[in-house]
């Protein structure tokens, strides 16, 4: 059996969303950067485990955009320069910690979110519908190219609208007792670099 008919067979989408959101303040909270890089491999490698196809390539174009974005403002002692632009190592260091904190955001929601995910509500349903939508654009973003940026999302968009309107009831799949159990220690490893950092 293939990993996402595996993950697809023993996570419901609840227990997943659930879990994301407790997974999520141990990113946020956690002040340490070489800690949080160690939770984003780690969410890279759960969302691999859940049968998504990462490409590398964006992921380091987009770490690399936002740390080079963040220089612009340069703070702190100046490690060298290349022309008009320092090279600070307070806007480095902060760089690079909100660019693994984003991606890490990324990779979660490749796991806790699935298309499939309803929660109950009128508010319930406007979030799902929102992380859904989130999800299957990141999942589709290698298709949105600069030189026809605005069509390409237009296109994106009109696709969604299609597969909003075919979609049709289904039965929602719950959490297998293993599902709980590896559920449970992927929150532990995921709160240990708060932890030791701390």
């Amino acid at each position: 059996m293939k990993r996402r008919e595996i993950y697809e067979n023993i996570f419901g989408t609840r227990a997943l969303f659930i879990t994301g959101l407790v997974i999520m303040s141990a990113l946020l909270f956690n002040p340490s950067t070489e800690f949080k890089a160690l939770q984003f491999l780690f969410f890279w490698f759960l969302a691999w485990l859940s049968g998504k196809k990462i490409n590398p390539l964006p992921v380091i174009f987009v770490i690399f955009g936002i740390v080079v974005f963040n220089m612009i403002i340069p703070y702190g002692k100046i490690l060298f320069s290349i022309g008009p632009l320092k090279i600070t190592q307070g806007a480095l260091f902060a760089g690079v910690n909100r660019a693994v904190t984003f991606e890490a955001l990324v990779m979660l929601s490749e796991v806790s979110v699935r298309s499939d995910l309803k929660l109950p509500g009128v508010f319930g349903e406007v979030l799902g519908e929102s992380l859904r939508i989130f999800s299957v654009l990141v999942g589709r973003k290698h298709r949105i190219t600069a030189k026809n940026l605005i069509a390409d999302i237009d296109n994106l968009m009109m696709e969604l609208s299609c597969e909003n309107a075919g979609m049709v009831d289904f039965q929602e799949v719950r959490t297998k007792p293993l599902g709980y159990i590896i559920l449970a220690a992927v929150i532990i490893v995921s709160w240990l670099p708060l932890i030791l950092a701390v």
